[in-house]
């Protein structure tokens, strides 16, 4: 059946590609679309994405998004285009602070260190994604979250916006996990600033984003590739042990050319068995 479906996520090619997460974010939303769903993508408008190369066109009703951050008023703007070649819609989330500064490696500076800001950023990243429903007059039936980047979404949902009025109702969350890296470790200091609650399960002071994410999101898929078994570690982690029934892992399989077609199936499984409860 077919289903309404907001993909977050910080890489799309051709406009930004520095992880796995771009081809991952290029190519299964179009294959959901050709099953039927009604998907719409979203991601921060870098400063090196040209608009005219890639014609984002001003959208009237995503100007001026409203929305509270760390305790003050913030605004966003959103533009829309199309993965080249498709009719996959994507919006382009506009901030002169947060997003246009960056370069093309988006998480590190030049010199190789990560952005001391990251979390902050994408905290900020999901929140804007969030707030722009009641401008696209439109409802999800699904948040597809990729990543650490858009891991707080189901925190942010759950506790400042589901049920507030019409725009936030039965909205299910699906976390995929792509690695597991120093880019998901957070200061809990900063989780609090920026309002996100953290359960009383997790301890310590440095916390994994995806640990705080499994408690408030509805599923959670995790993605094993050639070399890189991180499902193990995570399932040794007593935040997923909590959580262990909301988890598929998919095996990707060792080959030159990545095949989308069987974790696309898989995803939408995960989205049928949400959708039907």
């Amino acid at each position: 059946m077919s289903k309404k479906i907001y993909f977050s996520t910080t890489e799309i090619i051709p406009f930004a590609n520095v992880s796995s997460i771009a081809g991952f974010s290029t190519h299964i939303p179009t294959k959901l679309q050709e099953l039927g769903h009604d998907i719409r993508t979203i991601l921060p408008k870098y400063g090196f994405i040209s608009e005219r190369k890639y014609i984002l066109r001003e959208v009237i009703r995503l100007r001026q998004i409203p929305f509270e951050f760390c305790g003050t008023e913030a605004i966003a703007s959103a533009k829309s285009a199309f993965i080249p070649k498709t009719r996959v819609q994507v919006y382009f989330l506009e901030d002169e602070y947060w997003f246009k500064p960056l370069t093309n490696l988006l998480y590190k500076s030049k010199n190789g260190r990560i952005l001391t800001d990251n979390s902050k950023r994408y905290a900020y990243f999901s929140k804007a994604v969030i707030s722009t429903l009641p401008h696209l007059f439109w409802v999800p039936d699904i948040f597809v979250c990729n990543g650490w980047q858009s891991a707080l979404i189901p925190n942010i949902y759950k506790e400042h916006y589901e049920g507030i009025n019409e725009f936030y109702k039965d909205i299910k969350t699906v976390l995929v996990i792509h690695d597991l890296d120093e880019y998901s470790a957070v200061e809990k200091s900063e989780l609090l600033e920026m309002g996100i609650n953290v359960h009383p399960n997790i301890k310590g002071n440095k916390l994994n984003l995806y640990d705080v994410a499994s408690y408030s999101a509805d599923a959670i898929l995790i993605i094993d590739r050639p070399g890189k078994k991180i499902s193990t570690k995570l399932l040794n982690k007593s935040a997923f042990k909590d959580n262990k029934k909301k988890v598929t892992i998919f095996d990707e399989k060792g080959t030159e050319e990545i095949d989308y077609t069987p974790i696309t199936k898989s995803l939408d499984q995960i989205i049928s068995d949400l959708t039907s409860k």
